[in-house]
């Protein structure tokens, strides 16, 4: 089959025009925000009441403390991390919609005693739910810029305390347009949706490129890789402070450089029992106390905030720091690997989970014991996701035959993100285990939920995706390989 051409602004797109015709139709942008882990729900908890909130057992039309008619036009997701509860969501008071999040507290007060007041984390909330009235008066519910939150004083009589279960998303309208589309025109779909997610993800790499470089534009695209999705900017922001070429010029410091601006080398080392954890981080901090007063804190260097919640060890934001750090000191080895010409999948991924260090390859943090078993700097699961979401997407602009090698990598473990995406779009995870096996299906999936399901406001009643795939015509010659 001939090779599938990578053309980011090909007219007769079937997606693109999708995506044309939404925009021209007044469909909105919602800003989207990134999900978390989740949490053992006990009845009777603060949890409980809030799974009974997400399926919908208080209904929808309330009444504010002001005696302002509140009707829920989009529950959003349940956001099992820190900050509020549910994210996404579409409230109308009095008629004005509004895009935010919803908090739910046991108590009214739990608004001020939790902290959720002076923290922007919940600058976005644009309804408080709580159950309980403690204070006996006027309350104000505010946030960090001092803007009132509308408050809703839910009626529990008659609802139990324990919690039911509920998905991680609701299944969307587009489930019965999406199961009638014939194999090839969903292939066809995905193809166009996952061409057009690469072509997102190059332009953003070559207009970084423009500007500082190509390669500190890969050394941002590895680093925001190494992020996920809980630390992404917070990794993109350390690899701007410290660039490459700077680092370059110090590759024997490097890694206490990254670690240092991370904000990890802060003297909190580890207890004497584990001495070689201790003796490391000293060794670190002996090279970055000579660069700590102009990098570690003041403008424009304000310190890294880091989202450790929900966080597995191994991918502890020090390992995720570390990785990069492995990176630039293997620069020379792993740079030449990522040239158009050179470019061979299979030599590039052995490149990054082959890399090794004498203490992280031992260590979750700088202050945990010795692992019992080596632990991988870069799994193949981050790997492929590297090589999925930077590399792909810009060298395949210059080589579109490296499409076919794409279009072979097999699904990796999905994200809370993914799996919401295909709840939301094909019912569940089991009706898309069959349709979802590739790596590009995954991110088809992802960018079509971003482009309608994100955007949408209305839970699902004015999204034209639906209509759109139900009147969709054959897709064009070549199809999607698999």
């Amino acid at each position: 089959m001939n090779p599938t051409p990578f053309c980011p602004d090909q007219a007769d797109s079937p997606y693109i025009r999708l995506i044309t015709q939404a925009g021209a139709s007044g469909f909105r942008l919602h800003e989207p925000e990134h999900p978390a882990g989740h949490d053992r729900i006990l009845p009777g908890s603060e949890l409980a009441w809030q799974s009974r909130w997400f399926a919908g057992h208080f209904g929808r039309e309330f009444m504010t403390s002001r005696g302002e008619p509140v009707r829920i036009v989009q529950f959003g997701w349940w956001n099992h991390g820190a900050g509020p509860d549910f994210r996404d969501c579409v409230i109308a008071i009095n008629g004005s919609t509004r895009s935010g999040s919803i908090e739910l507290d046991l108590d009214v007060r739990d608004w001020e005693s939790h902290g959720h007041a002076s923290n922007p984390a919940y600058d976005s909330v644009v309804l408080h739910i709580c159950l309980h009235d403690s204070g006996n008066g006027e309350w104000f519910t505010r946030t960090s810029s001092h803007r009132e939150v509308p408050t809703v004083l839910l009626d529990v009589s008659g609802i139990s305390a324990c919690a039911v279960p509920v998905p991680r998303a609701r299944p969307g309208r587009c489930l019965a347009s999406l199961r009638s589309l014939p194999e090839t025109m969903w292939n066809a779909l995905l193809r166009d949706a996952a061409l057009y997610r690469l072509e997102r993800k190059a332009r953003h790499w070559h207009q970084v490129a423009s500007v500082h470089g190509e390669e500190q534009a890969w050394w941002q695209g590895l680093a925001a890789a190494l992020g996920y999705s809980r630390n992404q900017l917070a990794m993109t922001v350390l690899s701007q402070r410290l660039p490459l070429r700077w680092l370059l010029k110090r590759s024997h410091e490097a890694e206490a450089l990254l670690l240092g601006a991370a904000g990890f080398l802060d003297g909190r080392g580890a207890g004497p029992e584990h001495a070689e954890a201790r003796h490391y981080a000293r060794i670190l901090w002996e090279t970055w106390w000579r660069y700590r007063a102009a990098l570690a804190t003041g403008e424009p260097h304000a310190p890294i905030t880091w989202n450790l919640t929900g966080t597995r060890p191994a991918n502890h934001p020090q390992r995720r720091v570390a990785a990069l750090a492995t990176l630039a000191s293997a620069w020379r080895k792993i740079r030449p690997l990522l040239n158009p010409a050179a470019f061979h999948p299979k030599r590039c991924k052995a490149a990054l989970t082959s890399l090794t260090h004498p203490f992280w390859s031992h260590h979750y943090t700088l202050t945990s014991p010795r692992a019992r078993k080596p632990i991988a700097l870069l799994g193949g699961g981050r790997a492929s996701e590297i090589m999925a979401n930077l590399c792909y997407p810009v060298l395949i602009r210059a080589h579109p035959e490296l499409w076919h090698d794409y279009t072979r990598l097999p699904a990796t473990a999905p994200s809370e993100a993914l799996r919401r995406a295909t709840i939301r779009l094909l019912g569940s995870e089991a009706a898309a285990a069959g349709r979802i096996t590739r790596l590009w299906h995954q991110q088809a999936i992802l960018q079509i939920y971003e482009d309608f399901c994100r955007r949408d406001t209305t839970d699902c009643a004015a999204c034209p995706f639906p209509e759109q795939t139900a009147a969709t015509a054959d897709p064009p010659a070549g199809g999607a390989t698999d």
